[in-house]
């Protein structure tokens, strides 16, 4: 019988791949050669400059097929000299794992893929295994997941099930699943008027009073009370500025921008044909031209409480203790790409390190993450 894959140790060797957006960095290349020798049929996707991985044990078009998606890219360190660990050697000190990828997702991926190999190794089920990692998680994510999934459709290649192994548990191990994300979408805008000299306000025509005006309605607007399975819609100002440094000149343009997370009240056309009345309105108040660009990062969605809810907590809570809660809170994953293409869950370690200085994870941590995946694995073809 072969040895178990070590998800530690794999750890340890994707975090000294310094693949940082968009850089491969040979953590694909690590992965590919550990899951090849392991029988998966293995395929770079590689798209507009980005490294992605598909690998297959199993047939294709197989009647079940349970995928795991995750990315090996990070994001990048920072100061260098404010790390007490380097960013790159995954050393481990009192248990604990330092490195850039070390929470945020290199642990994610080295235990899916570990517990992926022993899986059909041990036991070869009726059905596919497919594992998705991408590097475009962190960057634009625009060649990425959707690489591998644009990809799939054409080959006819399908998952009938999905796990995300970003982190998802806040404090503790086990106790979050996220059955949904929240939307996202931001909104620039650019307030034209007339420049002119402060001490005569008239002869001007000032886009500030136009600004503050948008940025205070949209704001103050409460977009919904929440729903069932969603917190309330959040709508953030992140910025003005007019670039003017002096006292005696009123600018001609002034620009703004919000970010909007929002639940399934909404979609993002929803909200863009709301936040195109209220600029048209303040600009036809203040006599101003108000121009505005969006990005939709994602919608929001959710996969309802149910069969593959289930059997993720159920395996949690077997090598947990822990029963966890079904959330959608958090920011935006790739999950929102997959959940086009089949039934979708996210669940990962905790994540209080992630992108931060000496980012870190108990190697406890990651050995437990192996033998939830594990233990799904084998209920799931059970």
């Amino acid at each position: 019988m072969s040895t178990p894959v070590d998800p530690v140790d794999l750890t340890a060797r994707l975090i000294r791949c310094a693949s940082v957006t968009p850089e491969e960095g040979g953590a694909l290349v690590l992965l590919e050669e550990l899951l090849t020798d392991a029988g998966f049929t293995c395929t770079r996707v590689d798209r507009g400059g980005i490294a992605n991985l598909y690998a297959r044990w199993g047939a294709r078009g197989a009647n079940k097929s349970f995928g795991f998606n995750g990315h090996t890219d990070v994001v990048p360190i920072g100061d260098a000299a404010a790390w007490t660990h380097p960013p790159f050697a995954a050393e481990i000190v009192d248990g604990v794992m330092y490195g850039r990828g070390a929470t945020d997702m290199k642990s994610g991926v080295a235990a899916f893929a570990a517990a992926a190999v022993d899986f059909v190794r041990q036991t070869p089920p009726d059905g596919a295994v497919i594992l998705a990692i991408t590097g475009d998680e962190e960057g634009d994510a625009v060649d990425g997941t959707t690489a591998l999934l644009d990809w799939m459709d054409e080959q006819g290649e399908r998952m009938t099930h999905c796990l995300v192994g970003e982190p998802t548990c806040p404090n503790t191990m086990g106790e979050m699943i996220k059955i949904g994300r929240r939307g996202s979408m931001s909104a620039w805008f650019t307030v034209t008027g007339v420049q002119g000299h402060s001490a005569y306000p008239h002869r001007a025509r000032n886009p500030l009073p136009a600004m503050s005006r948008l940025m205070d309605r949209l704001a103050s607007h409460e977009l919904d009370k929440g729903t069932e399975h969603f917190d309330p819609s959040t709508l953030a100002v992140v910025t003005i500025d007019t670039g003017n440094i002096v006292t005696n000149v009123i600018p001609a343009r002034c620009t703004g921008t919000v970010n909007i997370r929002f639940n399934d009240s909404h979609s993002g056309a929803s909200l863009t044909e709301w936040l195109e009345a209220e600029a048209a309105k303040v600009a036809e108040e203040f006599g101003v031209t108000i121009d505005m660009r969006l990005k939709i990062s994602g919608e929001s969605f959710l996969t309802p409480p149910g069969e593959l809810s289930d059997l993720v907590s159920r395996a949690v809570a077997a090598e947990t203790g822990v029963t966890p809660e079904l959330s959608t809170t958090g920011g935006t994953s790739d999950a929102r790409f997959v959940k086009s293409h089949c039934p979708v869950v996210e669940f990962g370690l905790v994540g209080k390190t992630m992108h931060q200085v000496d980012e870190c994870v108990p190697t406890q941590q990651i050995t437990q993450l192996k033998a939830i995946y594990s233990r799904i694995l084998t209920d799931y073809f059970a």
